[in-house]
C-alpha cells in the first residue's frame, strides 16, 4: 500500500503531457452544459478585474482573454463563441484571473459557496484539495493595481443568433476575419491556434459555390448554338436574291429590246414614207 502513491504519481507524470495537449477538451462537440443563449448576452466588467460577467443570466458566465468561461456542475468550460460549442477545461488550466472573480459575480453559485465572503474569490483550494492548492501556489496573491487591460469583446457575434448561429467550421473563418486579438494566457493561445488551423480546411466549403458559378455562366453562352441554324437559314436565300438581282437587268434588257424593234419599225415607216413624198413632189 505504501507503493500506491508512488505508482499513482508515476502514472500522472506520464499522463501529464497528454493532459497538457488537451487543456480544453472538445471531444464531445455540441455537449449540453445547461447554457443556451438565443442572442448575444449583455456583459459588464467586473470592477478592478480584466473579466466580464453576465448579470442578466442565471449562470456563472464570464468573458476573459478572448474566450467565454462557464462554471457549471463543478466543471469549467470554455468557448470562443458565446453559445459554444463548449470544451471541458482542466482545473489546473483555468486562468487565474477567472478563478479570482469574487463570489458575488457568480449568478448561480453552488451550495459550497455559501458562507464565503462575497467580495473574495472562491476557496478553490478547499474545494479541489491540497494537491491543486500546491500546484497553483499563490494563485490569489496579486497586485490589484497592475491588472492587465481586458480583452475587447467580440461584439461581431451579435449578428449571429438563432438559426444564423454558425457551425464550428464557419466560426473559425468568421473569427479569423473579425477578431484579431492575441490572447495572453497559454490555454487561450492554444485554443486560438487550433481555431486558426481549422479555418483553411473550411475555406473550400465557401469556395465550392464559386466554382459552380462559372458553369452556370457558360450554359447561357452554349445555349445560343442551336439558334445559329435560323441564321444559316436566313443566309441561304441570299444567293437566290443575288441571282434575282442579276436576272433583273436581263428582264430590263428584254423589255428594252421590243422598244428597239418598234423604233426600227417606225424608222422604217418614216423611211418608206419619204419616197412617197418625193413622188408627190415630182407629180406636182
Amino acid at each position: 500500500m505504501r507503493n500506491a502513491p508512488i505508482a499513482f504519481s508515476m502514472l500522472m507524470a506520464f499522463a501529464s503531457p497528454a493532459f497538457a495537449q488537451l487543456s480544453i477538451n472538445f471531444s464531445v462537440p455540441g455537449a449540453n452544459i445547461g447554457v443556451e443563449l438565443p442572442v448575444y448576452p449583455q456583459l459588464q466588467r467586473v470592477p478592478g478585474y480584466p473579466v466580464y460577467y453576465a448579470p442578466g443570466m442565471n449562470s456563472n458566465y464570464f468573458f476573459y482573454d478572448g474566450m467565454y468561461w462557464v462554471y457549471q456542475a463543478d466543471n469549467w468550460y470554455a468557448s470562443s463563441w458565446y453559445n459554444g460549442p463548449w470544451g471541458l477545461v482542466d482545473p489546473m488550466d483555468v486562468p487565474l484571473f477567472v478563478l479570482r472573480v469574487p463570489v458575488r459575480y457568480y449568478r448561480q453559485a453552488p451550495v459550497y459557496f455559501h458562507g464565503w465572503r462575497a467580495d473574495d474569490a472562491p476557496r478553490w483550494g478547499d474545494h479541489w484539495g491540497p494537491s491543486w492548492e500546491k500546484s497553483r501556489n499563490g494563485w490569489n496573491q496579486w497586485n490589484h493595481n497592475s491588472a492587465p487591460a481586458p480583452a475587447p469583446l467580440p461584439t461581431y457575434q451579435r449578428q449571429y443568433s438563432g438559426t444564423r448561429y454558425p457551425q464550428p467550421t464557419q466560426q473559425a473563418n468568421i473569427q479569423n476575419q473579425q477578431y484579431h486579438y492575441q490572447p495572453r494566457e497559454a490555454v487561450a493561445q492554444q485554443h486560438f491556434q487550433q481555431v486558426r488551423a481549422q479555418a483553411p480546411a473550411s475555406q473550400p466549403q465557401h469556395a465550392t459555390p464559386q466554382q459552380h458559378a462559372p458553369r452556370q455562366q457558360q450554359q447561357p453562352q452554349q445555349s445560343p448554338q442551336p439558334q445559329q441554324q435560323p441564321h444559316q437559314a436566313e443566309r441561304k436565300p441570299q444567293p437566290a436574291v443575288a441571282v434575282h438581282e442579276q436576272q433583273a437587268p436581263r428582264q430590263q434588257s428584254q423589255e428594252k429590246a421590243p422598244q428597239g424593234k418598234e423604233q426600227h419599225k417606225e424608222q422604217g415607216k418614216e423611211q418608206g414614207s419619204e419616197p412617197g413624198r418625193e413622188k408627190d413632189n415630182k407629180e406636182k
